[in-house]
């Protein structure tokens, strides 16, 4: 698969005001963590619906529920993540803003996105799967190596393996490129059940809050789970 210019070009610069918007959220504090996430999760919600109407017509209310697990509960941990002492923290006053997991987990999922592409874009051969055709072995390897190992360089370089062990930013950043993988085939069996190519239009080139944020969304949970009994 050959490297398209013009669409890595479009998704380049859509991707660069991205980034600038995320990191506004990720670095002040808290608050514009917590809104921008609460903001990506209404997002979801609202692209997960309009779908849920294209499958399931006049029966999908019930459907609906499933935004619950898929959208919400990853959020949320993903808050609790950044919370020092977690989401009880916040009634009683003792919360503190610790943005380096919740930042760890969302680098890893750009970095394995990213270089799976451009690996892919040059040395794909094999298809992963029939889910998603664009997708192959080559890409899908070679972007959760490139993603550990650039998540564990980028942890020496800003001298924070000394407050987090570099093995637990080796195994977060795995378990981001493994799972944040199974969560875009996920979304991409959902929009091809639905008859669909992209769940919105709010980036050019990169869709909709579901198409940003699938990968996210399933390798939360795991980390979340990760940090909390291995960490």
């Amino acid at each position: 698969m050959a490297l398209d210019v013009k669409t890595f070009r479009v998704r380049a610069i859509s991707a660069l005001f991205f980034v600038a918007v995320m990191c506004a959220g990720l670095f002040v504090n808290w608050y514009t963590f917590t809104f921008l996430f609460l903001f990506i999760m209404i997002g979801c919600c609202v692209e997960f619906k309009k779908i849920m109407v294209l499958l399931h017509k006049e029966n999908h209310l019930p459907y609906l529920l499933l935004a619950i697990p898929y959208f919400m509960l990853p959020i949320f941990l993903l808050v609790d993540l950044a919370t020092a002492g977690g989401l009880k923290a916040i009634s009683s006053g003792g919360m503190k803003y610790l943005p380096l997991i919740p930042c760890t987990i969302i680098f890893s999922i750009w970095i394995n996105d990213t270089m799976a592409y451009i690996v892919g874009s040059f040395i794909g051969k094999t298809p992963f799967s029939s889910i998603s055709p664009k997708k192959t072995w080559e890409g899908t390897i070679g972007g959760a190596i490139l993603c550990v190992v650039l998540i564990s360089l980028l942890s020496r370089l800003f001298n924070v393996s000394k407050e987090i062990p570099i093995q637990h930013f080796i195994a977060i950043s795995l378990l981001c490129a493994v799972f944040g993988t199974l969560g875009d085939l996920l979304e991409s069996k959902i929009k091809r059940m639905a008859g669909i190519k992209d769940s919105g239009r709010i980036m050019p080139g990169h869709g909709g809050f579901m198409d940003r944020f699938d990968s996210l969304l399933i390798a939360v949970p795991f980390v979340w789970l990760y940090v909390r009994f291995f960490m």
